[in-house]
């Protein structure tokens, strides 16, 4: 396919050189004039977008991706996919794939779940919404840039999971955190809370996987001095999303409401900026009960 890709940053350039290799003609463009390995360059969004049988946009927010969907749909062919895999507002979501509709495209929102490390492995997984049509014409791309593509249903049901999933994973990592800091404070070893919780009934993916302990279970951010895999100011923007949404539903997240406002603090007026959404442990090691 023919592919333009707007937006090569840290998630974008690795997907971008991964559909590349595997013999796809990609067309960049970032406004910050970064590239992908093995791609051609593009003057703006609107020319990337040109003739392109899928486009690929992975953006910072809702209101860059509209602004970039009025530079793009009027560019491309009829028949054309619009693939969006930023994380973004619901709203955002639908009311593109409703401008892409009315122009003769399809569309999908795509959001991914696997950091940088996915993006350069090909191995994300993606939560897509929008059309059978479009999902049939991507799920070729969906395959070498990631390991799996769950079709979620109509617009906007892809940034529903998204949103749904990382208020989840946002609250068991603080639980997560505040256990490790319990347990140190109680004498228990956090190699003994590893192996006891890993096993039973407080298993969870911030646990097992990505344990927020340094020198515990598999290799994770905390052993690598917090750096990030994933920023803890990108957990707390997918955190406001979910509370936005959850206002516009009319639903009860006080978990998720708690969360936002640890990652706020965290982040806005301590040290969390540019640290791992995991640090969350060294900042509960040093307080006391308040």
């Amino acid at each position: 396919m023919k592919i333009g890709f707007i937006g090569l940053g840290n998630m974008g350039a690795p997907m971008a050189a991964n559909l590349a290799k595997e013999g796809h003609e990609v067309v960049g463009f970032d406004v910050a004039g970064a590239t992908a390995e093995g791609t051609s360059n593009a003057a703006s969004a609107a020319a990337a977008a040109e003739g392109s049988d899928v486009v690929i946009t992975m953006l910072p927010n809702g209101a860059i991706l509209r602004s970039v969907a009025n530079d793009v749909i009027p560019a491309m062919k009829p028949g054309a996919v619009l693939l969006d895999c930023s994380t973004v507002d619901v709203q955002s979501a639908r009311d593109v794939a409703a401008q892409a509709a009315e122009a003769g495209l399809g569309a999908l929102d795509a959001p991914v779940s696997g950091g940088i490390g996915g993006a350069a492995g090909g191995t994300l997984t993606f939560m897509v919404g929008g059309s059978d049509a479009a999902f049939a014409t991507a799920k070729p791309l969906f395959d070498i840039m990631g390991q799996k593509a769950v079709h979620c249903g109509e617009s906007g049901n892809g940034q529903a999971a998204k949103i749904c999933n990382n208020m989840i994973l946002g609250v068991t990592m603080i639980g997560t955190c505040e256990a490790f800091a319990l347990a140190d404070k109680l004498g228990l070893s956090r190699e003994a809370m590893f192996d006891v919780v890993s096993t039973s009934s407080g298993y969870s993916w911030s646990m097992n996987a990505y344990c927020p302990a340094p020198g515990v279970g598999p290799t994770s951010p905390a052993d690598n001095d917090y750096n990030p895999g994933f920023a803890a100011e990108l957990m707390l923007k997918d955190l406001r999303l979910s509370q936005q949404a959850a206002e516009a539903a009319d639903a009860d997240t006080p978990m998720g409401q708690a969360a936002t406002a640890l990652y706020t603090e965290f982040v806005e007026n301590e040290d969390g900026q540019g640290r791992d959404f995991s640090a969350m442990l060294p900042r509960f090691e040093k307080r006391g009960r308040n």
